[in-house]
């Protein structure tokens, strides 16, 4: 494998408005390969808007949603992707033949479809169907993957996903500064984010208190130190919908160090360089190396009724 050069994006998209998020991914997507990234990820229905979809009936959504690959948004997306030269990664609904409807991620380049995903546990909208399976495929010499939001809180899914030979990880949400039973959680004031120019201050304060990014701390960062993968975390920033987020998309290596982040308060992007060796120098290498699972296979594997009872719980 060859060093390889990735993009993670934040912006603020506009709930339903396709064009104008596709050309805000457009713009992000150029300046990306200007900077000389290869790949470039978005956060979780980027092309769609997400939190407005909570208010969606089945019809709304059917009429939001596309099928993939032959939807125009697939489309719009390889055609950015021709011409920047750049792989791209973004979020939308999907519906397929039989009208099920799914949160998936996909991955795009100038030729169209490299891969895409469905989100194992999807919530927002109660019409929307589980994934079944996770996602491993070839990108420019790499193994990747993709685990979107809730999925990458459930720590099994992440192991699984490096076990099935993935190194990099694309880890797109849409996330903090929502209601948790977790002390310091809670919605975000749309007034602090509408006097950002004013006062930035009081805004990142918010953004970077347990409210947000602290959080983050908390898990994030031991999903590539436990498993020795790059994870690219992607995440809006400035309102969706009626809840504001805070961005901050990095990459993670694995070592678990945040090699790059977005810190501005706006549109933005930010590059890193994915290195091989560090895929087998990171603790978290050994550890999957020193496993034993004839002692929990059973434990792991024992039979259970998974829950998800809520909306607007963080993920």
């Amino acid at each position: 494998m060859e060093n390889l050069k990735i993009a993670t994006a934040q912006f603020e998209n506009r709930s339903g408005d396709k064009d104008y998020n596709l050309g805000v991914i457009e713009d992000l997507s150029a300046k990306a390969a200007l900077q000389g990234a290869r790949v470039i990820a978005f956060h979780e229905c980027s092309v769609t808007g997400y939190s407005f979809a909570r208010k969606l009936s089945r019809e709304q959504m059917l009429g939001l949603a596309e099928l993939i690959p032959e939807g125009e948004s697939i489309g719009k997306l390889a055609a950015i992707a021709g011409r920047h030269r750049i792989t791209v990664l973004a979020g939308l609904f999907e519906k397929d033949r039989d009208d099920k409807l799914y949160k998936a991620y996909v991955c795009v380049d100038g030729n169209g479809l490299v891969a895409k995903y469905r989100k194992l546990h999807p919530f927002i909208n109660p019409y929307l169907t589980p994934g079944d399976r996770y996602c491993v495929f070839d990108l420019h010499g790499w193994k990747c993957g993709i685990l979107i939001c809730y999925d990458n809180n459930v720590i099994e899914n992440v192991r699984a996903t490096a076990l099935l030979g993935a190194d990099i990880i694309f880890m797109p949400h849409v996330t903090m500064c929502t209601p948790s039973t977790r002390p310091g959680a809670g919605f975000a004031d749309p007034a602090l984010w509408a006097g950002r120019e004013t006062d930035p201050t009081s805004l990142r304060l918010e953004f970077d208190g347990m409210k947000g990014r602290d959080w983050l701390m908390k898990w994030l960062p031991a999903r590539s130190y436990d498993n020795a993968v790059y994870s690219i975390f992607s995440n809006p920033i400035g309102m969706d919908d009626d809840q504001l987020k805070n961005g901050c998309s990095m990459i993670i290596d694995p070592f678990g160090d945040i090699i790059a982040e977005c810190r501005e308060l706006g549109d933005g992007l930010v590059t890193a360089v994915c290195t091989p060796d560090k895929l087998t120098k990171a603790g978290g290498y050994r550890y999957r190396k020193a496993r034993r699972p004839e002692l929990y296979k059973d434990i792991i594997g024992q039979a259970h009724q998974s829950e998800q009872k809520v909306i607007w719980l963080e993920s």
